[in-house]
């Protein structure tokens, strides 16, 4: 081979590399939004589902417990709700529980926010009374 051939080879390679280079400047950057995008949308459903699952059974323990002689008031309620939410959410730490006790219900509403980001939840809990159904339907029986 000639000389002159062995430098544009050389030349081409060069060049070749170098586009290499400034193509993958371009999509490194990217590939690692899309990865981190995709890391922040899990951790958000993540803690969506944890909020959600401690708000219902905060409202469902609340409706057993208000059927008890002492019943049960919100601040016991919000207790319980920040016990099952201790050291599990990754993105909203600082979730606030509103609890609402009425004798027909037990309703729950959390709101969260960070960032850019907010979160509002709603669970209600019916307070039922079965001991009364029961003998109700037993004096039918009977």
């Amino acid at each position: 081979m000639s000389r002159e051939r062995k430098k544009k080879r050389k030349r081409r390679g060069r060049y070749l590399q170098a586009v290499f280079t400034v193509e993958m400047s371009v999509l490194v950057p990217l590939a690692l939004f899309l990865i981190m995008s995709c890391i922040l949308v899990f951790f958000y459903f993540h803690d969506k589902n944890i909020l959600s699952a401690a708000a219902y059974e905060t409202a469902v323990a609340g409706s057993t417990k208000a059927r008890e002689k002492g019943g049960v008031d919100a601040a016991e309620l919000e207790a319980l709700f920040a016990e099952r939410i201790q050291g599990k959410c990754i993105l909203f730490a600082g979730a606030q529980a509103g609890i609402s006790v009425s004798e027909e219900e037990i309703k729950v509403e959390i709101t969260a926010a960070r960032g850019g980001m907010s979160l509002a939840l709603e669970h209600r809990a019916a307070v039922t009374e079965p001991e009364k159904e029961i003998r109700k339907w037993r004096r039918f029986i009977k």
